[in-house]
């Protein structure tokens, strides 16, 4: 067995681990002085939008799950936004565009991050606003250190900031200059946002439940939503499309959202059961995954052998192509009973040959005929396509960039919370400055071709990619975790989950997370310009140069 990377921690009082550690530390302080897994939860990733701003921000969204010690339950909390009223297929075609920009005010839909956060608060949580809030504020004004991912991130846009983006320029380029990796950023006009959201909240009263109420008011339909919707209807800035365009979001578009709560989607694997998000979100594909595989002997393939990573990766198209064809807002249960049953995986999985296919294949779940984006909307394979486009997860180099967050915290009465926060980051739109945060740009995952399960519609959520997931054992909670990669986090989530379940881990979860992993292109990405590379593989070179060299002769790329 390898020496794992990092050392495993383990106790008993609790645990939090994010994609930074000042936010697990915030996450881990709260814990220690009393709150729950909820309230650590809130605070952490409210912490993640200020020290980690080119991954998330304040205007972008988060899905989260959740499981509740009191009532026995897993739950999903719901904090993707909506498409504005006046975002139609037509409006954008009357522009000009047959895919939305990957960038600027045109992709913004309604920004869930804070409702979602704060229904987790005041439904599930003990704490009060100030107290959560209070480490995002500090931050904020005083300051944090830059990680070098950010100084790189804004010496990436630094020319669009100065030329086109200024807002931007002047909240992150002080003088024009890129800060240093490891200098202190500061955000003194976030800490304003949030110190009057407070002071707002605390003004109306009614207790802890009433102070949260009031601060959903200030944000959807008081001075934040007044200020993003005068920034979005009255200016105009150059995006991905080569155009200056300006939003459409209005102020009933923020009025009238609210997140939600509802159960999760779930498939049992071996002894667990998995719980991910409804098909409003591409959760259910890591299902489809394990259920395909749970007709194959993995254990017999040997784990990141060339067999193992070839049926992985086949399983992977089929259950995308399913997502391509089948997820959308509206999406319904009945439809997903189906794609998880045994009888369609059976077929399915005789799809699976010995080389790698070419072909993008959704199925037919009760008989209905699937339907995918025209050939034309797809850009076979594009370059960068311009300043912050989309979600830069993974170049074609294979080198990971940043791109989303992920928090997990499990507490001492058994609350467990796995919550994966992105949009809104610094590179996707320019600065509202009386703010101090951009609006996200999630709008990019609709198609603009009417009919499709995802096809832009007023009021309609996209299909996000954010994917969170809890498994449970015995109906019991067991284990919280996910991971940054827009697409890839359901490819890379289901390699952990099996190196944890199948042996690769070895019971260890950072030997685990260790193993080699690696991920398909096939389909086409959900991000602006929507790129798709069939029959490509990203692997890890420690999967080994006689992995990688059976992979190219079975047809992979």
């Amino acid at each position: 067995m390898t020496q794992p990377t990092r050392p495993e921690l383990l106790g008993s009082f609790g645990m939090v681990a994010s994609t930074h550690w000042l936010a697990s530390a915030c996450g881990m302080s709260v814990l220690e002085a009393g709150g729950n897994a909820f309230d650590a939860a809130v605070a952490a990733g409210v912490v993640l939008q200020v020290v980690e701003p080119h991954l998330n921000g304040p205007g972008g969204e988060v899905a989260i799950l959740l499981w509740d010690a009191n009532d026995g339950a897993a739950h999903v909390v719901c904090g993707q936004g909506v498409a504005p009223a006046a975002a139609t297929i037509e409006r954008f075609a009357d522009l000009g565009l047959d895919v939305v920009p990957g960038t600027g005010l045109l992709a913004a839909t309604v920004p869930g991050a804070f409702g979602a956060w704060m229904l987790l608060l005041e439904r599930w949580g003990t704490w009060r606003l100030r107290d959560v809030l209070a480490y995002a504020i500090g931050y904020s004004r005083s300051g944090f250190p830059a990680l070098a991912s950010v100084a790189h991130t804004l010496h990436t846009v630094r020319r669009l900031f100065v030329e086109d983006w200024p807002t931007s320029a002047a909240a992150w380029l002080g003088g024009g200059d890129v800060p240093a990796a490891g200098s202190r950023l500061r955000n003194p006009s976030l800490a304003d946002t949030y110190e009057r959201v407070v002071a707002e909240a605390e003004s109306a009263g009614n207790g802890r439940e009433g102070e949260i109420g009031a601060a959903v008011d200030a944000w959807y339909r008081g001075f934040v939503a007044d200020a993003m919707v005068a920034f979005s209807s009255t200016t105009a800035w150059p995006d991905t499309s080569g155009q200056r365009h300006g939003g459409l979001l209005s102020a009933d578009d923020l009025g009238s959202w609210s997140a939600t709560a509802e159960a999760p989607s779930t498939f049992d694997y071996g002894p667990c059961t998995v719980c991910k998000t409804g098909m409003w979100g591409q959760g259910p594909v890591l299902l489809q995954q394990l259920a395909l595989l749970s007709g194959v002997d993995l254990d017999g393939e040997g784990s990141r052998s060339p067999d193992f990573v070839h049926t992985v990766v086949e399983s992977a198209k089929l259950a995308f192509a399913d997502r391509e064809a089948w997820y959308g807002d509206g999406a319904d249960q009945h439809l997903l009973d189906h794609l998880l049953s045994p009888a369609y995986n059976d077929e399915r999985r005789r799809l699976i040959g010995p080389r790698a296919s070419a072909e993008l294949r959704p199925g037919a779940p009760g008989g209905s005929r699937p339907r995918l984006a025209r050939a034309g909307a797809i850009v076979p394979d594009a370059g960068q396509g311009g300043y912050g486009v989309g979600e830069p997860s993974v170049q074609a180099s294979g080198l990971v960039q940043g791109d989303t967050c992920h928090v997990d915290v499990v507490d001492r009465y058994g609350n467990m919370v796995s919550a994966t926060p992105s949009g809104g980051w610094l590179q996707s739109s320019p600065t509202i400055p009386e703010l101090g945060f951009c609006l996200g740009t999630r709008a990019q995952m609709f198609w603009l071709e009417p009919g499709l399960a995802n096809s832009l519609r007023p009021g309609a959520r996209p299909r996000t990619t954010l994917s969170p997931s809890l498994v449970l054992q015995d109906g019991r909670p067991w284990m919280a975790f996910g991971t940054p990669g827009g697409d890839q986090q359901d490819q890379w989530g289901l390699t952990f989950l099996l190196s944890v379940l199948d042996g690769a881990g070895h019971g260890n979860l950072q030997t685990a997370i260790d193993a080699p992993t690696f991920h398909s292109e096939h389909f086409p990405s959900s991000f602006f310009p929507r790129a798709a590379h069939p029959r490509r593989v990203v692997v890890e070179d420690r999967v080994g140069p006689t992995v990688v060299a059976e992979l190219r002769r079975r047809g992979h790329e």
